[in-house]
């Protein structure tokens, strides 16, 4: 089921662990930290650190999963079959569910990343090899955190949690997908515009995904993350 949305709380995430942003100012700001697997970016020894600092901060941990595409960071479609991506989910989510546990926290939610979360959106096959590989061994099926589309409607039809996300720091197409990244008006790079954008979307989404790969990325998240608070909304991670 869908976990409602509300206009008195708000979560605030950032990919993590992927070797191209600050994650430790990032982790100071943010209230749930996707967390890559080691598929598209990171290592078992930078998901450590970044569990520890998340569990030191109370910042919920998820998995940032993705297609096995190191070269690419994960930005290109893959054409892989259910059976071998429902593994590779399991792989990514099993590793870093022991390094959170090892950590002293757990991993609370998935999260496709790049090409894969796009993809989900449009091919079934491909987004329930995503829900059966993201499964904890004695814990159960993953809330499953996302925009609207197959993976959000099959996780809903099984009676797992559902989590709305928006972005304030990415353009929108007139039919509510993100503007691709090889197009113009992808990014939103305007401190004033992405707090505006923030605030518009946070009744209407569980979460707001604030890049860590940009310039002003940091200064942008804590902007946002003071309008938010100012506008009398608590901030809760996943």
């Amino acid at each position: 089921m869908h976990a409602p949305s509300s206009r008195q709380t708000i979560d605030l995430n950032a990919d993590l662990g992927e070797e191209v942003t600050d994650d430790a100012a990032l982790l100071a700001v943010v209230t749930s930290a996707n967390v890559a697997c080691g598929y598209h970016a990171g290592s078992a020894a930078i998901m450590r650190a970044v569990c520890e600092e998340a569990a030191r901060l109370g910042v919920s941990v998820g998995a940032q999963v993705s297609y096995d595409d190191r070269e690419h960071f994960g930005r290109v479609r893959r054409d892989v079959t259910y059976d071998v991506l429902r593994e590779q989910v399991a792989d990514q989510v099993g590793t870093l569910a022991e390094i959170a546990a090892a950590a002293g926290t757990t991993v609370r939610y998935l999260k496709p990343h790049g090409a894969l979360y796009h993809r989900v959106l449009e091919d079934e096959e491909q987004a329930r090899a995503v829900l059966d590989g993201s499964v904890l061994d004695g814990g159960g099926p993953l809330p499953v955190l996302g925009m609207p589309g197959r993976l959000l409607a099959l996780a809903a039809e099984a009676g797992r949690t559902t989590l709305l996300e928006g972005f304030p720091d990415r353009g929108y197409t007139p039919d509510g997908r993100l503007v691709p990244r090889s197009e113009s008006g992808a990014l939103v790079t305007e401190e004033g515009a992405i707090v505006a954008q923030a605030l518009a979307l946070a009744g209407t989404v569980d979460s707001l995904c604030l890049h860590g790969d940009s310039p002003g990325a940091v200064a942008h998240a804590a902007a946002v993350r003071r309008a938010l608070v100012g506008a009398g909304l608590e901030l809760q991670g996943l």
